[in-house]
């Protein structure tokens, strides 16, 4: 064939189906950089956090590992500088002054054992910190409203439907969320609130949530969350996690409590009811979400007190809370409250039932045998369908 004839094929190739194919332009360890990067941001997009090193989660904490890496090399940084929208790489602002380099010294690490940085001596100057942000250890005022948490929670070890765990294999600082409990030198401890995040003393940009920490004794505190996770890992602290529902909910995500409430009603009808509770559930701390029973029909119009509290994790509370209520409807107090309104309320919640039979109710539940055993009302006890 002549060079006019191969023109020609050429030429008759509407479609390219002769085109040479261009070759893929060559991944550079820039490109993987920037990839491996961008998996961070949208880790932070998604979580509104930086992905942790410590973490159980083994995806981000090769994330967490990731960024830490790129954290080491002034290079790294330098070549990523363009997509850190979110300052991921952005350095603290160090400390403006001694105080508050000490101020921000959260696991003791600058403690002073040879009194050279004593200036008690010196002429005193003006406290650049509040008093209210530092956290000392008061007594409790409400600590009745704790005790019974503190009460089931021993209950649970003795059972075996909790255990303790190091703080660290829990989770870490990842761990510390409301309703949870520690036991910190010997002594246990409540979570009770976590607080909206403040802005440290003497930091601009990063700011750190508080909580509001109920100790066995009686006290509590108003710590740092990175404070207390601080003092749990210096002292090997240990962690109270739950087993009964290891099994059916891998993920720790917690979803709310399931809760047992006993009625403080002095009307004979009510007061005069053995056995009498309320079961119910809340995505949040169950004494917030009994503030004010008194003034609730659902409530009966009056104060409660916690019996008991089950936390959910990675699960629908309130379908848990149903599969309960009709496992024990049978039981049901079926009363019409009156509120303050004039208005009449069905309550529906309050269930005539043994307490140690709710208990196996919720071990049946968590083992998935529900489905085999029914409440028989006459014989007060759960027996196989």
């Amino acid at each position: 064939m002549t060079d006019a004839d191969y023109q020609s094929i050429f030429d008759s190739d509407q479609d390219g189906l002769l085109d040479t194919p261009e070759k893929p332009a060559a991944v550079t360890s820039v490109d993987r950089l920037e990839r491996s990067f961008l998996e961070i941001v949208e880790f932070y997009r998604e979580h509104d956090r930086a992905p942790s090193s410590a973490t159980r989660e083994i995806a981000e904490r090769k994330l967490g590992a990731r960024l830490d890496g790129i954290l080491a090399e002034e290079s790294k940084i330098a070549a990523l500088r363009h997509l850190d929208e979110l300052g991921l790489l952005a350095e603290p602002e160090p400390p403006a002054s001694i105080e508050d380099l000490l101020d921000g010294d959260e696991l003791g690490l600058l403690d002073d054992d040879s009194g050279i940085l004593d200036t008690s001596e010196l002429p005193v100057r003006a406290r650049r910190v509040d008093p209210d942000d530092v956290a000392q250890r008061v007594k409790s005022l409400d600590f009745d409203a704790f005790e019974p948490l503190f009460r089931q929670k021993h209950e649970e070890l003795r059972a075996g439907t909790s255990k303790l765990v190091s703080f660290e294999a829990a989770g870490g600082q990842q761990k510390i969320k409301e309703g949870s409990f520690f036991v910190l030198s010997g002594v246990m401890l409540f979570v009770a609130e976590i607080t909206e995040p403040q802005a440290a003393p003497g930091v601009r940009t990063r700011y750190k949530p508080r909580t509001r920490t109920i100790f066995e004794n009686g006290t509590e505190s108003n710590l740092y969350r990175r404070s207390l996770a601080g003092q749990l890992y210096e002292n090997d602290g240990l962690a109270v996690v739950s087993t009964g529902f290891e099994e059916i909910l891998a993920d720790d995500v917690a979803t709310g409590y399931i809760y047992v409430l006993r009625s403080l009603s002095d009307d004979p009808q009510i007061a005069g009811t053995q056995e009498l509770y309320k079961i119910g559930f809340s995505r949040g701390p169950v004494e917030k979400r009994i503030a004010g029973a008194e003034r609730e029909p659902t409530y009966l119009m009056a104060p409660v007190e916690i019996v008991r509290t089950y936390r959910t994790y990675n699960m629908k509370t309130s379908a848990l809370e149903h599969l309960l209520h009709r496992v024990f409807a049978d039981s049901r107090l079926n009363v019409n409250q009156v509120g303050h309104d004039g208005r009449q309320y069905a309550v529906s919640e309050w269930f005539v039932v043994p307490l140690p039979v709710i208990d196996e109710a919720i071990d049946l539940i968590a083992s998935g045998d529900i489905v085999d055993y029914v409440y028989d009302a006459k014989r007060r006890s759960i027996t196989e369908a």
